[in-house]
């Protein structure tokens, strides 16, 4: 994930987590706020509950893969917090990546109109 697509600050980070509404999944937490547009700023986090330091790292990574394909999808002025859960270390990526899109889903912060252009026609 590119650099300007990550919420970095620990003071942004506490204010998803204050003020935003969060949508839960077996694998992970997603938690949304509005932020200032035009960004769209992401932060991945994992607790100790998810592993050791190596275990904390993967989730993080592979949380992160699952986001880079749906960034130019995301709606402006969100910033969003994914927590990975124990569940996200061994999951098979394609649940992970669908569960991360599931949660921008229900979310609301997807911008889906052009997402299958080659279904459109029926």
């Amino acid at each position: 994930m590119q650099p300007r697509f990550r919420l970095h600050r620990t003071s942004d980070i506490q204010r998803v987590r204050r003020i935003g509404k969060s949508y839960a999944h077996p694998l992970l937490v997603l938690v949304a706020a509005k932020g200032i547009p035009p960004a769209r700023r992401v932060a991945v986090s994992a607790g100790k509950r998810v592993g050791g330091a190596v275990q904390r790292n993967r989730a993080k990574r592979r949380l992160r893969e699952a986001v880079r394909p749906l960034m130019d999808s995301l709606a402006e002025g969100w910033d969003l917090l994914l927590v990975a859960r124990p569940g996200a270390v061994t999951a098979d990526y394609a649940d992970l990546a669908g569960a991360v899109r599931l949660l921008f889903q229900k979310a609301g912060v997807l911008d889906d109109h052009d997402e299958h252009p080659a279904r459109a026609g029926g």
